[in-house]
């Protein structure tokens, strides 16, 4: 207060008056103050007029809410938010070794949706060398979950830096526990369809100990694999349950070849259209 006080700028309005007298006296004031000679101010004072009016209509109208809703949303929420309405956006769910990649992968070449791997992108965010990077690796490393926000925040990147390119999603490996998938709607936009890979332990076992002998992926070794089962069964299984109770929930039989399982899934997007 007493920088401004200095540079002569601060006016003080006796507020304990009717409405427009206060209003009369401020509208006195900036008149004055930018437009000495009295150039140009019925312009303004009717384009501040005017606005005042329409912020009044506006509340009158019942859109006070929206509009408090809208100026308390974090800006890169509305954002996001905005972006990716009328979006179809398709959670791919199953277990380590289930093929969600693989399926994804024959989805894009079939339907065009653009598809986003949360193992691949937070393996990008490790590879990167951040400090965040190193963090989720030594987490990734012991078989368990990164952290919600973490993986929310790289998530919602990787989605912004898409939708001026695309409107269909699939999304793999996400979410993995139900306040992942809670925390997505609420920051994100809700999901259109969780498509389940239906496939039992022994599968994803023998599967993923093949794909370790060439991968060269960290998690693929048998210690990790089973605490990875073991966190898949207990905390990515509510999420199947909680989705049933939205209606959204289709489940393929993920033991089948590539090509079974893919027929399958076509005949569900087929059927979303």
């Amino acid at each position: 207060m007493k920088y401004y006080q200095e540079k002569g700028v601060i006016v003080r309005f006796d507020a304990d008056r009717e409405e427009e007298e206060v209003f009369a006296d401020i509208k006195a004031t900036v008149e004055k103050r930018l437009f000495p000679e009295g150039r140009g101010a019925s312009v303004f004072t009717e384009s501040l007029l005017e606005a005042a009016n329409k912020a009044e209509e506006e509340l009158e109208l019942g859109l006070e809410g929206e509009l408090q809703t809208e100026e308390f949303l974090p800006s890169d929420q509305v954002t996001v938010t905005e972006k990716l309405k009328g979006s179809k956006i398709i959670f791919v769910v199953g277990g380590p070794g289930s093929g969600k990649g693989t399926q994804c992968r024959k989805i894009v070449a079939k339907y065009g949706y653009t598809h986003l791997s949360t193992g691949d992108i937070l393996r990008a965010e490790v590879q990167s060398g951040s400090e965040r990077g190193e963090s989720i690796s030594d987490i990734m490393e012991r078989g368990e979950l990164v952290p919600l926000e973490t993986t929310l925040d790289i998530l919602k990147d990787a989605l912004l830096a898409k939708t001026d390119l695309s409107q269909e999603f699939l999304i793999d490996g996400y979410p993995r526990e139900v306040k992942q998938g809670e925390e997505f709607e609420k920051k994100i936009g809700p999901a259109t369809l969780l498509l389940y890979l239906d496939i039992t332990a022994d599968i994803m076992m023998k599967r993923l100990l093949h794909r370790g002998k060439t991968s060269g992926r960290t998690d693929d070794n048998l210690e990790t694999i089973e605490k990875r089962l073991d966190t898949f069964f207990k905390i990515t299984m509510p999420v199947i349950a909680f989705y049933e109770s939205k209606g959204i929930v289709q489940k393929v039989n993920g033991e089948g070849t590539i090509e079974e399982v893919f027929t399958q899934v076509s005949a569900i997007l087929d059927a979303l259209k």
